[in-house]
């Protein structure tokens, strides 16, 4: 290997310095205000990347909504399918990457991070976004999602309702940009200068990266499914009520809309994921600390701010989805729940982002195991179907799964030792490199 790569693998086995846990000197001293304001840099446009992704579709499902409830509907249960059997466990998986990749970039093995991303694609052929993201190269993200974004919209407006296509061209619409999506950002992989640092040659390195990668992707993938399926299932449980039909159309609603405010909760996530594994690879405990306690005060103002606009919008924003009168008042109804879930969504958003920089993926699985399937859900189908509270009901039960999934990652996190943390991901990097 290179000189480059010699001098990072020394600076990597340097003895880490031990320190005390941040005080609150720390967080007032510039230390704090420097940290938050490399994250709000970081996921303010990371949130216009992750909204421009999710309004694909957003905007097939708007666009197919004012078709009729039906439509609507049907959409919906298309829509929660995809998730459950594929989405799912794809973008779990490549979670892996926040960990490893992350961790390598903060310890300057650059080559690694793009063999890193070279066993992930072998693998799941999606993780061009991690790649990316974990370097804080915000920008091709942005002028890529913008760009698909405003080529989705035209495209699906023809493909829905000039083509006679309805349902059908909506998904084809969004296959079609996120397709699209892939090969930009693949093609600046190959070809952009800025990528030279981490863009590695392809070699037989890949396939020993497998093992490697899969010990953080299964967990990775077992925590975010768990969460997804949770909410998918109360769709589907909302078509064994009374008026199906509207109760899917209002839940799906509902979900569409926390699923949009919680692209900026990921934005949030992503940037304290990408700090905290930089730094813990680079050996810094206390830098990592201080990344904590700002993340979760930049999400404490955040979630206030949008939870408060949707509760004093709530009459507004069902027109978007749909030209229903019941379903737009039903939606209205919902609206102080889902103001509600917007904090807790916030809350546990950035703490499992937390959990994804350190590689806890696996105590996340379980987290969300106990939480949504042995709290969550009995609870939504206890009120929905027993107490008679319908599609009220299956929101409740499912937020509560919600408000103890955040305590036990608040717990997880307090807990921390952040010194103990740095020596594990310096381990983990230097035996990597076989050192």
């Amino acid at each position: 290997m290179g000189d480059a790569e010699s001098t990072s693998k020394t600076s990597l086995l340097l003895p880490v310095e031990r320190v005390e846990n941040v005080t609150w000197r720390d967080l007032r001293d510039g230390l704090f205000t420097a940290e938050l304001k490399r994250l709000i840099c970081f996921a303010a446009p990371m949130a216009a990347v992750v909204i421009a992704q999710f309004m694909l579709q957003i905007i097939s499902m708007v666009m197919v909504g004012h078709l009729g409830n039906l439509s609507l509907a049907s959409a919906s249960l298309a829509s929660s399918f995809c998730n459950v059997t594929g989405f799912s466990f794809i973008v779990g998986l490549s979670c892996a990457l926040d960990t490893l990749s992350g961790q390598a970039y903060g310890a300057k093995l650059y080559r690694k991070v793009g063999v890193q991303t070279y066993t992930a694609m072998f693998c799941l052929a999606l993780p061009l976004t991690r790649y990316f993201q974990n370097q804080s190269m915000i920008t091709p993200l942005l002028i890529t999602s913008c760009f698909v974004f405003c080529l989705h919209v035209p495209l699906c407006w023809l493909l829905v309702y000039k083509s006679g296509l309805g349902n059908l061209g909506g998904a084809l619409a969004l296959s079609f940009s996120n397709c699209l999506y892939t090969i930009i950002l693949g093609s600046l992989m190959c070809f952009s200068s800025a990528c030279s640092e981490t863009r590695a040659p392809l070699s037989m390195e890949i396939f020993d990266g497998i093992g490697e990668f899969f010990r953080y992707a299964l967990p990775s993938a077992a925590m975010i499914c768990l969460e997804w399926w949770s909410y998918e299932l109360i769709i589907l449980l909302s078509g064994l009520l009374p008026n199906p039909q509207l109760e899917t159309s209002v839940l799906s609603v509902c979900l569409q809309t926390t699923a949009t405010v919680y692209s900026i909760h990921l934005a949030i996530a992503a940037a304290a994921s990408t700090r905290i594994s930089n730094e813990l690879g680079a050996g810094n405990s206390r830098a990592a600390n201080i990344v904590v306690y700002a993340a979760m005060s930049l999400a404490v103002v955040e979630i206030l701010i949008l939870s408060t606009s949707l509760l004093v919008g709530r009459n507004v924003f069902g027109h978007v989805f749909s030209s229903d009168k019941e379903t737009i008042d039903y939606v209205a109804k919902m609206a102080p729940l889902v103001s509600i879930s917007l904090i807790l969504d916030g809350l546990q958003g950035v703490l499992s982002g937390i959990a994804r920089g350190c590689g806890w993926q696996h105590i996340g699985a379980y987290i969300n195991l106990g939480a949504f399937y042995l709290w969550g859900i009995p609870i939504a189908a206890s009120l929905a179907f027993w107490i008679h509270l319908k599609g009220v009901g299956l929101w409740i039960g499912i937020q509560a799964g919600a408000v103890l999934q955040t305590l036990l990652l608040t717990l997880v996190t307090g807990c921390t030792n952040w010194e103990s943390q740095a020596d594990k991901a310096r381990n983990r990097m230097a035996l990597a490199y076989g050192t």
